[in-house]
């Protein structure tokens, strides 16, 4: 269906769209005050993907959940709401300033395509995709050429992009597609997708089939994993290789000349007796970071599903060795994590989701043990030695993150939007939960400046991903649409 707008001003459910979809280079450490210029390099450019920051969920083909781009600065803080009567877990914006926003309606859940005004945030015009799987849909990026690349419900990969015409109407149109459907099950779905740095489109699918796709020449190429590993998140490209973590393992691929996927590693990890409350899978729930200090990319870290903890894993990218384990996320006592952890430099932060209410899981989640417990929240920050041999728990606190935190290295903070419990001091959650937009210093974990964006479930965002715009303003999707956050 064709939704209206419905901008609407706000008073001051990698989620719905995620299931349907720190870090600063500071000494060894060292917990210090951060300026916006103290951080480590980010991962490189990606040729094939728009503007670093922007481009994917996670910011970056190497999934750091950083962004070059300042958020809201000084003056008041203000949010208005474009209500989509959709939940939107991906907001991303192209070299032309335009925000593309995927989309799943409420009723019928037929994934929509949004172009959104940069101007505030309105819908500009729509485009209905095929329906698939639950998380089938979710992970999206955008091209070179500021066109969302998505596989839909047809097993089809698209390139679709914005246009206006003579009257100054936008249209959104599929300008390029190719079929998946030969190289993947009818009965399984593309979870996550990234470009190579050959122009090649990586997917990996629920089931566990990894491929590279050339919609220029229609080649496609596959390799399955492990009978009874899936793959619930997305996936991350670096020079290196593509980094693939499963509800069993983490990965390194690269592909022969023709295309075909190849393993360069495989890195088990404890993925516990059960899915927690708070995941949508049993295993980990990060798309895995590439970060590092000196090329960006040195380093592989995700968050594994332990027990009786939250361990946040390090790898090197040559080779897989072990750089650490550290448990997380122990000043909440939640032990679990559905987000990519953010990176850069040697440092990483981990966002805590163990409880996180969320309306559905997956086909497949496999039961939660137990059925259900309090948002435990949680925010923690590791840095890796100088010297590469382990990791140091820099500071751990209670933080409740709502949403994937973003790193900007232009004004030295952490953006994320927080849900607070109705009745301060408790760990429950009701559906008149508030909710507060938060810029975070990374030196110690402390909240600087802080606005509350909405009351009750129409503002819940459900540990989507938010979204920095070159014009300061911060996109954060929500069950109901998108939010935007400025400063005036």
């Amino acid at each position: 269906m064709s939704l209206s707008p419905g901008l609407r001003r706000a008073v001051p459910w990698k989620p719905v769209g995620a299931l349907l979809a720190a870090l600063v280079f500071a000494c060894a450490g060292s917990a210090s005050a951060v300026t916006a210029g103290s951080f480590g390099p980010t991962p490189p450019h990606n040729p094939y993907a728009g503007p670093d920051g922007t481009a994917t969920m996670h910011g970056d083909t190497g999934s750091s959940d950083t962004t070059p781009l300042a958020g809201p600065g000084a003056g008041t803080l203000d949010s208005s709401r474009a209500a989509l009567a959709s939940a939107c877990p991906t907001v991303l914006v192209g070299a032309d300033g335009y925000p593309v926003a995927l989309c799943t309606p409420i009723f019928g859940q037929v994934p929509t395509v949004h172009l959104l005004d940069p101007a505030d945030g309105s819908s500009l015009t729509t485009l209905k995709l095929t329906k698939g799987s639950l998380l089938g849909g979710v992970y999206a990026y955008i091209d070179h050429q500021d066109r969302l690349v998505v596989a839909d419900g047809s097993r089809s990969l698209l390139r679709v992009g914005h246009h206006k015409d003579s009257d100054g109407d936008w249209s959104l149109t599929v300008d390029r597609s190719l079929s998946l459907a030969s190289a993947i099950p009818a009965d399984d779905a593309v979870t996550g997708l990234s470009p190579d740095w050959q122009g090649r489109v990586w997917f990996a699918t629920g089931g566990g089939v990894v491929g590279t796709a050339d919609d220029t020449t229609g080649t496609v190429k596959t390799l399955a994993l492990p009978a009874g590993e899936r793959v619930a998140n997305s996936i991350s490209t670096a020079p290196e290789g593509t980094a693939v973590t499963t509800t069993h393992a983490t990965y390194l691929l690269t592909s022969a000349a023709d295309g075909t996927p190849k393993i360069v590693w495989r890195k088990a990890y404890d993925r516990g007796t059960a899915r927690k409350p708070g995941l949508l899978s049993w295993g980990s729930g990060s798309t895995p970071t590439f970060f590092g200090p000196g090329s960006g990319t040195e380093y592989v870290a995700i968050v594994d599903n332990a027990d009786a903890s939250a361990n946040l894993k390090v790898y090197r990218t040559s080779d897989g060795s072990d750089v650490c384990s550290v448990p997380v996320l122990k000043a909440a006592a939640g032990p679990g994590s559905e987000n990519s952890p953010v990176g850069i430099g040697r440092s990483v932060f981990v966002a805590g989701t163990y409880g996180y209410p969320y309306p559905a899981v997956p086909e497949g989640a496999g039961t939660s043990v137990p059925a259900s417990a309090d948002f435990a929240g949680g925010l923690s920050r590791v840095d890796v030695r100088a010297d590469g041999t382990g990791c140091s728990l820099v500071w751990d606190n209670a933080l409740r993150s709502a949403a994937v935190p973003k790193l900007s290295t232009a004004d030295g903070l952490l953006h994320t939007v927080v849900r607070d419990p109705l009745i301060p001091g408790t760990k429950g959650t009701s559906l008149l939960d508030p909710y507060r937009y938060v810029q975070i210093d990374p030196a110690d974990g402390k909240i600087k400046r802080s606005a509350q964006v909405g009351v009750g479930s129409l503002y819940d965002s459900l540990q989507m991903a938010g979204t920095i715009t070159r014009d300061g303003a911060y996109l954060q999707g929500t069950v109901t649409g998108v939010l935007r956050i400025t400063a005036e």
